[in-house]
């Protein structure tokens, strides 16, 4: 495997430990979420560089701009959470009450 499929490969699955085990707080999931969207990110851009087509140039920054699009409507929903409920614990929230 080379070096740069293996780090795309563990920043992914670091990413998936980190929203499987630690979810205390929302920020830490909407991070480790991000962390895995950027991932998929450098994956796409390897995977266009492979081929050597210039099709698929344009499809990794389409990702980008759609993650980052998905990044803030995350932190638009953090704001408005912690305005609600004080807090980010998501230990607190409860999606019934909301």
């Amino acid at each position: 495997m080379a070096p740069a499929h293996f780090a795309f490969s563990a920043a992914f699955m670091l990413g998936l430990t980190g929203l499987a085990f630690h979810r205390t707080h929302l920020l830490s999931a909407l991070l480790c979420l991000e962390g895995m969207m950027l991932s998929l990110y450098i994956g796409l851009s390897l995977w266009a560089l492979h081929l050597d087509n210039n099709s698929f140039s344009t499809l990794p920054m389409v990702f980008l701009a759609l993650s980052a699009c998905g990044a803030s409507a995350g932190l638009s929903l953090l704001v408005a959470t912690v305005r609600a409920h004080g807090t980010d614990q998501l230990q607190n929230l409860n999606l019934l009450q909301c």
